[in-house]
């Protein structure tokens, strides 16, 4: 007997929340503002003209050069506020981070560095010798930068 009652209380409850919900909802759309009329489009002859010849804009800036320290510190300052805070700095890095960090958890330990590490003095060993020579350790350094693509355009 109790479950129907508490049963009945329920659906009324839920009957009653359905009820509130719908009228609130009701009252939010009766008060959206009213759709936006198209404007008329000008006729194709109303279209004003201008003298182009004796116009004048402002002076074409010019490129300033600069020096590449900074070009690097632009390169670090993503916000451009003229300085460099800890995350800006530590951002280019993130991808390299990741690729060491090979459970994905966001801490580095010894074990995974240890594992980049060897596996890189194993690529490097090119006789298995467990020694590098000057030619096998010169493989370890990182790859020079790509150059830039010119530009394929044409005129």
């Amino acid at each position: 007997m109790q479950r129907f009652i508490l049963g009945g209380v329920t659906v009324l409850l839920l009957l009653s929340l359905g009820l509130f919900w719908w009228q609130g909802r009701a009252e939010v759309e009766k008060a959206a503002p009213p759709p936006v009329a198209a404007k008329p489009q000008p006729h194709p002859t109303d279209i004003p003209s201008a003298d182009l010849e004796n116009l004048a804009g402002p002076e074409l800036p010019e490129a300033t050069p600069l020096t590449r320290e900074q070009r690097r510190f632009a390169r670090y300052d993503f916000n451009r506020d003229g300085k460099i805070s800890r995350q800006e700095m530590l951002s280019t890095r993130t991808a390299a981070f990741r690729k060491l960090d090979k459970d994905g958890n966001n801490l580095l330990t010894f074990e995974e560095w240890a594992v980049a590490t060897v596996d890189k003095f194993d690529r490097a060993d090119a006789n298995h010798d467990e020694i590098l020579t000057p030619d096998e350790f010169r493989a370890t350094a990182p790859p020079p930068p790509k150059p830039k693509p010119k530009c394929s355009c044409k005129p």
